[in-house]
């Protein structure tokens, strides 16, 4: 047997855009073809983009695919002997299947329908799906190739098939979505089945953000002894090649160096916000700018992920508004050399107040007067969105999102929440990484201590703990699913985990009506956080 090249094709599909998704399959294809490869391997439903959700309820969506999938093999018939694998949704007589088609010279060869039907954390394709039964085995110049998808590969029972039916690799067609533990993840869960099997597999995912979700890349190989062979970058498209000797087995390729947490972050928030936005249409952004921290993490990845030009920053000073921060706004807006205005809140505050002074008569001063101030803003970042056809960037993080620190129509008030699944601390070391690459966020946003400036000397930490004692509660309440008494046993004060816990269950109202946005972490408020408004249940 000669030598013979994989191409994985790690390739950002456009969900729906089934024409376009053809488009880049068959540019992935042809580049494959010119570089020698004999293989090509698309995403997980390349095809169509994942998830298509209820789109796959309607009956000329599967049926513009099935039309669309018979033009792409006609076309990729002009390579003689290439074989590409294309994901696409299938009808059977048992139903909708995930399927993937392996096509060569114009013909349908093999194909596979998923078994193993995700149905937990953003996932939900039993919905749509019903699941396959028979393992994919079919030859590629004198080799046999296994074929699974996805979630396939979390189970032993797919691999074990492929294998039993004379699979010699395995290849892995994916759309997995990004949270940050989930590129080791990958790995450690495909070693432990190559140990039962001894068989090398090649994994590709797809690129891109969609709604919430993104999908990160790092398609990689991994020989018959566990040891990777070869990864491809992060957060990028691109054509990686896998190459197998005479013997069968795989070479040493290319191996992309890993990645920091900070940095899988913040390219994750980059990518998240550029695909939002451009595969939406949008012709830019808007930003209220406070002269805090997370409206400055959040202009930068917005002038990262789209360039200064399509983005625009708009400091809304009020009376409680501190020099030092439209001082520290202007220096930031200056350094990211983005468009910024300054639009004073005073008067619509004052008229507002005056308006209501009647029926607030008697009442004393409380949260109702911080909201009108945070209200205002929030119109008028709408009333700019809405002139000038740009999308709102909102600025609130996770810590702030679960436990209501955050004014509904206000600071919540846009189309799309860059960092509400990034906890403040995290915030802090975004902030810092963006600023080893080059310092463009002033030193002062990043020591003094954060305040919304709704009031005198008001300060965050007037109204919570302290945003390491609040990350920690959240996380291990919302992510790891910890008990109240689990929490206090870890060393966290019982009055503060009573007061977050609580806290959570109350806003839940505010959350569901905030802005979707970039998922980074097991279970981001939104798509995994599914729990009811009204419930009497109290632990």
């Amino acid at each position: 047997m000669s030598a013979q090249k994989i191409a994985l094709a790690q390739i950002n599909p456009l969900l729906g855009d089934l024409a376009g998704n053809a488009q880049r399959i068959h540019k992935a294809a042809l580049e494959g073809f010119n570089q020698g490869a004999k293989l090509v391997v698309t995403p997980e439903l390349s095809l169509t983009g994942y998830p298509p959700e209820d789109l796959l309820l309607r009956p000329a969506f599967i049926e513009a695919a099935q039309t669309q999938l018979a033009q792409l093999t006609q076309q990729l018939s002009q390579y003689p002997d290439l074989t590409v694998i294309v994901g696409h949704p299938k009808k059977s007589t048992s139903g909708l299947q995930n399927y993937a088609s392996v096509l060569r010279n114009g013909k349908v060869i093999a194909g596979y329908a998923k078994q193993e039907l995700p149905n937990h954390e953003v996932f939900d394709e039993v919905r749509y799906f019903v699941p396959g039964n028979e393992p994919c085995v079919f030859e590629c110049d004198s080799i046999s190739y296994g074929l699974i998808l996805c979630e396939d590969a979390w189970h032993s029972g797919p691999e074990k098939q492929a294998h039993a039916a004379g699979a010699k690799i395995l290849l892995v067609s994916n759309a997995s979505p990004y949270h940050l533990q989930k590129g080791a993840l990958r790995i450690d869960v495909l070693r432990a089945h190559i140990e039962q099997t001894n068989m090398p597999l090649v994994y590709v995912n797809a690129v891109g953000g969609q709604d919430e979700l993104v999908f990160d890349g790092g398609s990689f190989a991994l020989d018959k002894s566990g040891k990777l062979a070869m990864s491809m970058p992060r957060f990028e498209t691109g054509l990686g090649i896998v190459s197998i000797n005479a013997a069968g087995e795989l070479t040493k390729g290319q191996i992309c160096p890993p990645l920091s947490v900070e940095a899988q972050a913040y390219q994750a928030l980059v990518l998240g916000v550029r695909d939002y936005v451009t595969k939406n249409r949008f012709p830019g952004v808007i930003i209220g700018l406070s002269g805090g921290v997370d409206s400055a993490l959040v202009l930068a990845i917005a002038v990262d992920a789209l360039g200064a030009d399509k983005v625009r920053a708009v400091m809304m000073a009020s009376r409680y508004t501190a020099d030092i921060s439209w001082i520290d706004a202007r220096e930031l807006a200056k350094n990211l050399g983005v468009q910024y205005d300054e639009i004073p809140i005073s008067g619509p505050v004052d008229a507002l107040e005056q308006s209501l002074a009647e029926q607030f008569k008697g009442m004393p001063v409380d949260a109702t007067e911080e909201n009108i101030q945070a209200r205002v803003r929030g119109t008028l970042l709408m009333a700019l969105s809405n002139k000038t056809g740009r999308l709102v960037l909102t600025t609130g993080n996770k810590s702030e999102m679960a436990v209501g620190y955050c004014t509904l129509y206000g600071d919540m008030a846009g189309g799309f929440a860059v960092i509400k699944d990034i906890a403040k601390t995290l915030v802090y070391r975004l902030c810092d990484y963006r600023n080893s690459i080059q310092p463009v966020i002033p030193e002062r946003i990043l020591t003094r201590a954060p305040s919304a400036e709704l009031r005198p000397d008001q300060r965050d930490q007037d109204s919570l703990p302290s945003y390491e004692v609040l990350d920690g509660i959240v996380e291990r309440y919302t992510e790891q699913n910890q008990s109240i008494e689990q929490i206090i046993a870890a060393g966290f004060d019982p009055e503060s985990v009573e007061k977050v816990t609580r806290l959570i269950k109350l806003n839940e109202y505010k959350r569901r009506q905030a802005p979707p946005g970039v998922r980074v972490t097991t279970k981001a408020f939104g798509r995994d956080w599914r729990y009811p408004i009204t419930s009497q249940f109290r632990v």
